[in-house]
């Protein structure tokens, strides 16, 4: 099951966009809080975003920049404009496909099926897959997602780059000065932010039953434990 994030203004192409997506066995997620579009991206890290360009606040270009900042995920606009500038516009900010409204249903699902077949599916490339993998869990970084047993939660990009940087060197304490760096690549970052996505991660941990594996060290940084389930026992 793939999720579909829609960022359409108009409530009732939104929904009738959701309602098809679903019943092709997929999961439509609707935003309407367009103050804050990159936070609700990362928060559901959609496989693939459909995008309005008349938006409030900001334009689709600029939250289809701002995605391609963290995302290489598949990202779509439906608009009705129709010029060719606009089209290339939406191409050149970073977006995969271009349908314009008034719009056939068959053909957007189409075109989502296509863009999932060619990232995710069939025509994916076949390289071999990186992973990382420490005592049963498996990070598979270029899908974002996390493995433990039978249980998969997907990750934002930040949340992927922190667990790989924390599995890389598990047992071992990361300093949060090596997690800064590769997260915002020496940019300044205020400690907040920092806790912000640690704290993501101790919750994707935490759905997959490890709710004690990430731990503070005070004075020095966070590391993953693997052996918590005893150190918790015992």
């Amino acid at each position: 099951m793939y999720k579909i994030l829609i960022i359409e203004d108009d409530p009732k192409i939104a929904e009738l966009l959701r309602s098809h997506i679903e019943k092709y066995g997929d999961t439509g997620i609707v935003i309407d809080d367009f103050d804050h579009v990159l936070e609700q991206f990362e928060k559901h890290a959609p496989h693939i975003v459909l995008l309005d360009i008349n938006l409030p606040s900001f334009d689709g270009y600029y939250w289809c920049r701002q995605i391609r900042q963290i995302s290489t995920c598949p990202i779509i606009f439906i608009s009705a404009r129709s010029d060719k500038m606009d089209q290339v516009m939406a191409l050149e900010n970073g977006a995969d496909d271009f349908i314009t409204k008034p719009f056939y249903f068959e053909i957007v699902i189409a075109k989502i099926r296509s863009q999932l077949r060619r990232v995710y599916g069939d025509y994916a490339a076949k390289g071999q897959e990186r992973t990382v993998e420490r005592n049963g869990l498996t990070l598979y970084p270029e899908r974002m997602e996390l493995q433990l047993g039978d249980q998969t939660v997907t990750l934002s990009k930040k949340e992927a780059i922190l667990m790989e940087t924390l599995m890389e060197r598990s047992p071992r304490v990361v300093s949060r000065e090596v997690i800064l760096e590769k997260l915002w690549d020496d940019a300044f970052v205020d400690d907040n932010t920092l806790s912000v996505n640690i704290t993501r991660v101790r919750k994707r941990l935490a759905e997959l039953g490890m709710e004690q594996a990430l731990e503070t060290v005070r004075g020095l940084g966070y590391r993953l434990n693997m052996n918590w389930k005893d150190r918790k026992q015992g």
